[in-house]
């Protein structure tokens, strides 16, 4: 067989498909039950890629096609989904029912192939039509699921709008998918080629893991900061914290309504909080709240700010029980709005890097 460029491609996107698959459930940093389900959906959309791309004339191939794993792909990514917004559809009876379609194409194969196997029965027309409804049925059921899928996830308010965001992106993604193997075959029906088939196979291979790759990666870090979170939110629900008393004869009033909002609010927290959203939290204007810190702390309104989320990032990088979270979820979760400026803020602060401090504090 002659290995053009093209086929050299997916080989490799194939072979990286597998490799992200399977380092979704080895490694720790993204080992849990949602990507459990991402890693099955990723590796069954690489074999029938590959699949779709060997033509391979054997017994083994043809099941593999003729069973639809699609069918299967399409259920499991829509598990997916439904794990990571927490939706109570998990917990419904006829959920299960959803592999189904997937089961009853397992038995109508293997009862074809037994009547061609022991009976000689073959009819191209009668499985040209099987085939046909098969693959038409597969198409308007993972459709449905996907959109489905896309529709749960809008209406989800369980999780964070950055966490929303990234499932509506990789779900869009499917949907492009799913309009390329359409375009692919129309392609073929209508032109009887196999160059546009090549591009869009091609296309799909490389798209499916470097985006499912990179939004993962990403939406990981996510979902590390929101686990952060919500330890931090049961942890405190839970436990009595003296709360900070402020001697309102040393203090201004607006200083004193700024310790509460900051320690009490966690108002830091939020990343896009800026000099004027706290000036207006406090009934003050930009100008004056400015002043009024320079005079009492000797420090900008950001460095006031900074401060905070840095002593809060220092508690969670100390804190053994985030051993398994990455540094950056810990500076989401800390209140800074990117990786770069969460490591100049604290480098500023302490003269190291946030992963030279835990490693320090880890050896003393």
């Amino acid at each position: 067989m002659n290995i053009t460029l093209l086929d050299f491609a997916i080989i490799v996107s194939g072979s990286i498909g597998y490799f992200i698959s399977i380092a979704l459930i080895t490694s720790s940093f993204y080992k849990n039950r949602a990507n459990k389900y991402l890693s099955l959906s990723l590796f069954l959309l690489t074999t029938l890629t590959l699949l779709d791309w060997c033509d391979l004339e054997n017994y083994l191939s043809q099941f593999l096609n003729n069973v639809m794993l699609d069918l299967l792909f399409g259920v499991i990514l829509f598990s997916y989904f439904l794990i990571q917004i927490q939706h109570n559809y998990l917990k419904k009876k006829w959920y299960k029912w959803l592999y189904a379609f997937f089961f009853i194409s397992v038995i109508i194969e293997i009862l074809v192939t037994f009547f061609h196997a022991i009976f000689n029965f073959y009819n191209p027309d009668f499985d040209g039509w099987v085939y046909y409804i098969k693959y038409f049925g597969s198409f308007v059921y993972n459709t449905f699921l996907i959109f489905w899928a896309r529709n749960l996830i809008k209406r989800s308010n369980t999780i964070s709008e950055e966490k929303k965001r990234w499932l509506l992106r990789l779900n869009l993604f499917i949907i492009c998918i799913v309009i390329s193997w359409i375009l692919s075959h129309i392609e073929s029906y209508v032109f009887d080629s196999e160059y546009t088939t090549d591009f869009l196979w091609i296309l799909i291979s490389f798209l499916s893991w470097w985006i499912l790759y990179y939004g993962v990666f990403r939406l990981q870090i996510v979902v590390q900061k929101d686990e952060i979170h919500q330890y931090l939110v049961s942890k405190k629900t839970h436990s009595n914290q003296a709360k900070k008393k402020i001697s309102e004869t040393t203090v201004s009033k607006i200083i004193n309504q700024l310790y509460i909002v900051m320690d009490e609010e966690e108002l830091y927290k939020n990343p896009l909080l800026s000099r004027l959203d706290l000036a207006t939290r406090l009934g003050t204007s930009e100008g004056y709240l400015s002043q009024i810190l320079n005079q009492e702390t000797n420090k900008s309104v950001i460095q006031f700010v900074n401060e905070y989320r840095i002593e809060a990032a220092k508690n969670l990088l100390l804190d053994p029980v985030f051993n398994k979270y990455s540094i950056q979820a810990i500076g989401m979760e800390a209140g800074f709005k990117s990786k770069s400026t969460f490591y100049n803020a604290f480098n500023t602060s302490l003269g190291m890097s946030p992963g030279a401090y835990r490693k320090l504090q880890k050896k003393s």
